[in-house]
């Protein structure tokens, strides 16, 4: 069973920064993408970033494309969601989630994710 915890959201004004982790216990798989979802208008999970594990790629919306970076911490089971240049629109509960043996195609919709975390909120003032 595979556990997910975020942490580092909070209260920012616009144009500062957060760095969000998800730290995943159980997560014995090679082959997972971990990514970030938060809600949007029309979805309950709108997709922000991804890494796939299988080639170690990352992927982006376009909405944080150029201002958010994930990686991947030096302990294989922690991600990290570096968010720059934040807007009010950013503001959102950040889901960490994770989908064994998912292919890329695959990566951008939340209905595939096996596992997620409880959120971690991002509050961006103007």
């Amino acid at each position: 069973q595979v556990q997910l915890v975020e942490s580092g959201g909070g209260l920012v004004q616009a144009g500062g920064s957060l760095r969000l982790s998800c730290a995943a216990s159980g997560l014995t798989s090679n082959n997972y993408h971990i990514s970030w979802f938060r809600p949007a208008p029309g979805t309950e999970r709108a997709f922000v970033a991804a890494f796939s594990s299988s080639n170690r790629t990352t992927h982006y919306a376009g909405s944080g494309k150029g201002r958010f970076t994930i990686s991947r911490g030096s302990a294989r089971n922690t991600v990290y969601l570096q968010m720059n240049s934040l807007k009010p629109d950013d503001t959102a509960v950040y889901y960490c989630a994770v989908d064994i043996g998912g292919i890329l195609s695959s990566i951008r919709f939340h209905r595939n994710y096996d596992y997620w975390g409880q959120g971690t909120q991002v509050t961006v003032s103007s």
